[in-house]
């Protein structure tokens, strides 16, 4: 196994001979394994394992026998231990996704501080078929397909040749020592259902099956690059991005909407599951305003676009300003300034800009989020107009809105922060002195 093991990292580009790896060790069989095959290649390396305080006195034992066998063999090692549990519930994920984000954060923290160039992780063979079959019984596209990469930015997976078996029978051969986590036995995890229920079942019609499917994930992966190079070059051609907002031209997207395949790709990125195709499909034939989350993203239509944009908490915010220079330490503001007004004054013709009359602007202000029910007297305008009525007047999609910030004097909107001021805190022939208060833009 030692030579196919150093060829399919040779295939597949994964290091060179200055290379120096940090190997992902649990004390399981396939990263112990994985260990001594690093060790015999004599390719520096280091060990890190993380404790997850999962299983007790099993956990603690997992963590000695890496100790020991990093100790026997002069690797030099690096441990942490996580309340996983805690970290699952304060961040509403399950033990299993906590526990998944806690250890690959640490390990390229891990890495970058000691002066690593890349993680080893053990996946095998079959922990890339079960994936693939996972996949498939969730709904997937092409991406889920695909399995899992030999190379992924800073990780690498040397054992995805080898089988379980193949594995077993070398830790057998070389007195590997390594621990049995007796959950990986427990079927009510989806993936030990595949592995114990499922692939046992397929063996039956297909004995070769791991190999059979393994090659099938080959060819797919193949074809999924093709895919994603057409993908990415159309996404490129009937959308732009800029400040991690992405906005899709409808009048250019019209043409795949009944391609369901292609809009699922196009979307994917952005979180999009295969459930949420329907969903999707209303939101853009439906009207402004109509919107979408994902795991990840938030899809809004807005007339003839389709915007999407991270998921974002948009919070509550009211600040209360004493002075005048208090409000240079308000997000958005970018400068404030008094001006004792001459005859030639001449107001600015910038939106961004608001030229307020500084005795009627008296302080505190509270700079704040629009509210439903707010209403001002726009300059230019007679009469008072809702804020929402204003805003949709002026074209702004419903991100845009959610952003709009008001300054408020005397519970009156002085200024629509960006937008427009109140006509009642314009300057006027009378006034003697102004508050000029710049924005810095949305």
């Amino acid at each position: 196994m030692q030579k196919e093991f150093e060829r399919y990292i040779a295939d597949n580009n994964m290091l060179d001979k200055n290379s120096l790896v940090l190997m992902a060790i649990s004390g399981g069989i396939d990263s112990m394994v994985m260990a001594y095959l690093f060790k015999s290649a004599g390719i520096r390396s280091g060990i890190a394992h993380c404790n997850f305080s999962l299983r007790g006195k099993e956990s603690d034992l997992d963590e000695d026998l890496v100790r020991r066998f990093a100790d026997e063999n002069n690797i030099p090692f690096f441990s942490t231990r996580f309340k996983t549990k805690d970290y699952a519930s304060a961040n509403g994920l399950s033990v299993q996704m906590a526990a998944r984000e806690l250890r690959y954060q640490w390990f390229e923290e891990t890495r970058l501080r000691n002066g690593y160039d890349l993680i080893a992780v053990a996946h095998n063979l079959n922990d890339n078929i079960e994936t693939l079959l996972i996949n498939l019984t969730r709904g997937t596209g092409i991406s889920g397909l695909t399995g899992i990469r030999p190379v992924s930015n800073s990780i690498i997976r040397p054992l995805l040749f080898a089988t379980r078996s193949e594995i077993e029978i070398c830790s057998k051969k070389h007195n590997i020592p390594f621990r049995e986590d007796r959950s990986n036995a427990d079927t009510k995890y989806t993936r030990n259902k595949i592995r114990h229920l499922v692939i046992p079942v397929l063996k039956e019609i297909n004995p070769a099956i791991e190999r059979t499917l393994s090659e099938t994930i080959g060819r797919l992966s193949g074809t999924g690059e093709l895919v994603e190079r057409y993908i990415s070059n159309l996404r490129d051609s009937i959308s732009i991005t800029k400040k991690n907002i992405c906005s899709f031209d409808l009048n250019k997207l019209n043409s795949y909407l009944t391609d369901k395949t292609v809009l699922f790709e196009l979307f994917r990125p952005y979180g999009l599951s295969g459930s949420q195709l329907n969903d999707l499909s209303d939101v853009i034939h439906g009207k402004t305003g109509g919107q979408l989350f994902t795991v990840s993203h938030r899809i809004i239509k807005n007339r003839n676009k389709i915007i999407i944009s991270p998921n974002e908490q948009i919070s509550e915010y009211s600040c209360h300003i004493n002075k005048a220079k208090e409000l240079k330490n308000v997000p958005g503001i970018e400068s404030v300034k008094f001006k004792k007004l001459t005859g030639n004054f001449v107001i600015p013709d910038d939106k961004l800009i608001a030229c307020l009359d500084a005795e009627e602007t008296g302080f505190p202000v509270i700079v704040r989020r629009w509210e439903k029910g707010d209403f001002f007297y726009p300059l230019g305008m007679r009469h008072k107009k809702k804020l929402s009525d204003f805003l949709t007047d002026k074209k702004l999609s419903l991100l845009e809105k959610e952003k709009i910030l008001v300054l408020e004097s005397g519970g009156r909107i002085a200024w629509v922060i960006g937008e427009r001021i109140d006509a009642r805190f314009r300057i006027k022939p009378s006034t003697t002195r102004a508050i000029i208060i710049k924005s810095a833009g949305r």
